[in-house]
């Protein structure tokens, strides 16, 4: 099914994954149990694992017994963090049809542009330690 939203893998197992740790912060978890529990690739869970070390919002240790955790607090990570992270800073609303910016002739543009920010607003307000909750209800019902 389509959506009028698109996330990108990349920018979901993110965000899926930093809700994860924050269900239980301190408790390290392998990119072989994320990736099991998210369904995903370890390689590419590997890679986005990588953008959010670089970012400093997860920090790994190697060896047995080694693992993830969350580099802060659940309540000091924003989702447009996250997000950022694992895709780049969020740009502009661009045309749908991928045609250069118009002088303001288009009839999506401003319900676009409202929309854009709105969920740059929620992302930017929105913490992780937000979601621990609802990730609680997910689990259990896995």
């Amino acid at each position: 099914m389509n959506s009028l939203i698109h996330i990108s893998e990349a920018a979901s197992l993110a965000l899926h994954t930093m809700a994860y740790l924050a269900a239980e912060p301190g408790r390290k978890a392998s990119t072989h149990e994320i990736a099991r529990v998210m369904g995903a690739s370890e390689a590419h869970l590997a890679k986005v694992m990588q953008r959010l070390g670089k970012a400093g919002l997860v920090v790994s240790q190697r060896g047995p017994g080694g693992g993830f955790t969350l580099a802060k607090t659940p309540e000091q990570v924003s989702l447009l963090e996250v997000y950022a992270a694992a895709e780049g800073q969020l740009g502009e609303v661009g045309c749908l049809l991928g045609q250069p910016v118009c002088g303001g002739h288009c009839i999506m543009g401003e319900l676009l542009g409202k929309l854009s920010q709105e969920i740059k607003d929620y992302f930017a307000n929105t913490k992780l330690g937000d979601l621990t909750a609802e990730w609680g209800k997910v689990a259990s019902n896995a």
